[in-house]
């Protein structure tokens, strides 16, 4: 079956979003519209839709007229068995002491590392790309210097990778929680191939947006792998979850974009404790001032 893809950029939030609404009510309809700011530091956002026959170019044409964003891009995609390109190309991922791997790797497990499976088919967030890799050496390095958080959270969780690692080496609370409601069905399906369905709670909410997490609250640690808009949004929520000495381990940031963040939670009472820069991408352990 073919897969059609039509995307374009805009320069605000508002209207991108409205354009990615008023998509869903196009003839062939799409099969999903997504709505993301550029991690460029453009300032711009993206809107695309996947659709399963050629898409309307006049209605898409319309649209983007009536929202200011640039001409639609159309492009047919190739078939590909994802699942089967990501067994090729994803290898297994190290980060400190934990070993992030798919089924078809179990055999590569180190001994004595914490290992975490997340399979091909739900490989986003595996700790490939690295902000997922960068927050897990950042907990390591927690871990190594002898901390030992009694409640977690993992905010805007995904494949909820962050949240494994911390049920897998600590004995504490952990929460976590995403504002998509597959991402929330995928996190409990990789929780129950790695036997910690019992000792992780996900919920479907934006940010702390949930009586379980303001319940299990202050947090000894934060984890927060999004982008940096949400994550200047979340600060002074965070902040409030946190537990005085605690700490957060923050993502999602283009290097570039770091030094706007750390002013921001510098405000809402954090301090840095360690910057970690992986490739692109930087990972801010911050620490709770109290």
């Amino acid at each position: 079956m073919p897969t059609f893809t039509a995307l374009t950029l805009l320069p605000d939030e508002e209207n991108a979003r409205g354009l990615g609404e008023a998509m869903e009510r196009l003839e062939p309809e799409p099969t999903g519209v997504g709505v993301f700011e550029m991690e460029d530091g453009s300032g711009l956002w993206e809107v695309g839709g996947y659709f399963t026959e050629a898409p309307d170019a006049a209605g898409l044409a319309l649209l983007a007229a009536a929202f200011g964003a640039r001409p639609f891009t159309v492009s047919e995609l190739p078939e590909i068995d994802w699942v089967d390109k990501v067994r090729r190309e994803l290898s297994p991922v190290e980060a400190g002491r934990f070993f992030l791997y798919g089924s078809h790797d179990a055999d590569r497990v180190p001994e004595g590392a914490v290992a975490l499976l997340v399979d091909a088919a739900m490989a986003f967030g595996t700790g490939h790309h690295g902000t997922t890799k960068g927050c897990l050496v950042a907990f390591d390095r927690l871990l190594e210097a002898g901390e030992r958080p009694r409640a977690v959270a993992d905010i805007g969780c995904g494949t909820a990778v962050l949240a494994m690692a911390a049920a897998r080496v600590l004995d504490g609370t952990v929460l976590a929680s995403d504002i998509d409601e597959v991402a929330v069905e995928v996190a409990e399906a990789n929780l129950r191939l790695n036997g910690l369905a019992e000792k992780v709670a996900c919920v479907e909410a934006a940010g702390f947006d949930h009586p379980a997490l303001g319940e299990a609250a202050p947090y000894d640690l934060i984890f927060a792998n999004i982008l940096k808009g949400p994550l200047i949004e979340l600060a002074p929520s965070l902040a409030a979850h946190a537990a005085p000495g605690g700490h957060a381990i923050l993502s999602g940031l283009l290097t570039p974009q770091a030094e706007e963040v750390e002013a921001v939670y510098g405000r809402a009472g954090f301090e840095v404790a360690h910057r970690e820069v992986i490739g692109d991408w930087t990972t801010l352990t911050l620490r709770r001032e109290g």
